[in-house]
């Protein structure tokens, strides 16, 4: 019980100190920005969890949002965003042996708040590519439960993103693989959950 209190207590100053640095971060580029625009943003997530317990295989969800694009000059900006990020799962044939009381073939659906913040580099006027860091909360925690009826993933999960945009006027068409950096498995057991994502979507710049 000591060790998951002092677990759930690093969880805890952890996305304090990160959120805290983005909104630091995003205080000062808009400061500095020489060019700023805002837009929403929708598209498809093919996701899976690589993990002894998960299908190797891709399953479809969905993400959508926001973003604001802050252009230091022509070539280099920042491009911070809040996104809904669906992830959908199942488990493998062997997840029993892993994780007590758990299905062949099971769904699991991970709801995400996650809050990428991107290097924008400007190649043009028509592509954009776009790298930088995302961290995710989980919002459905309390239903990610197997039915040993303990919590089976960690509340926090951070990804490396890496994509490119075509720039069509104020509609922009994307793609992106999001690699999961941390293990999210809540479980005390050896083996490691990371989310691997590839989203592929659309947004339009309103202001």
């Amino acid at each position: 019980m000591a060790q998951e209190l002092e677990s759930q207590i690093k969880n805890t100053r952890m996305k304090k100190i990160l959120l805290a640095a983005l909104l630091l971060t995003s205080a000062t580029t808009f400061v500095s920005a020489q060019s700023l625009h805002i837009g929403a943003k929708a598209g498809a997530n093919l996701n899976k969890v690589d993990g002894q317990a998960f299908k190797d295989g891709f399953q479809l969800g969905y993400h959508l949002g926001g973003f604001v694009e802050l252009d230091f000059s022509k070539t280099l900006g920042i491009q911070p965003e809040v996104l809904f990020n669906q992830t959908n799962t199942k488990t493998a044939s062997n997840a029993s042996d892993v994780l007590n009381g758990a299905l062949n073939g099971e769904k699991k659906t991970l709801n995400y708040l996650s809050i990428p913040v991107l290097l924008r580099i400007n190649a043009g006027q028509l592509l954009t590519f776009h790298v930088g860091p995302q961290f995710s909360i989980l919002t459905n925690k309390d239903e990610s439960i197997f039915q040993n009826g303990k919590n089976a993933f960690k509340s926090g999960d951070l990804a490396a993103v890496l994509g490119a945009q075509v720039n069509l006027g104020s509609l922009k068409v994307y793609g992106r693989y999001n690699i999961g950096l941390s293990n999210i498995s809540d479980i005390d057991n050896t083996d490691k959950w990371k989310n691997q994502q590839i989203q592929l979507g659309v947004g339009l710049r309103v202001l």
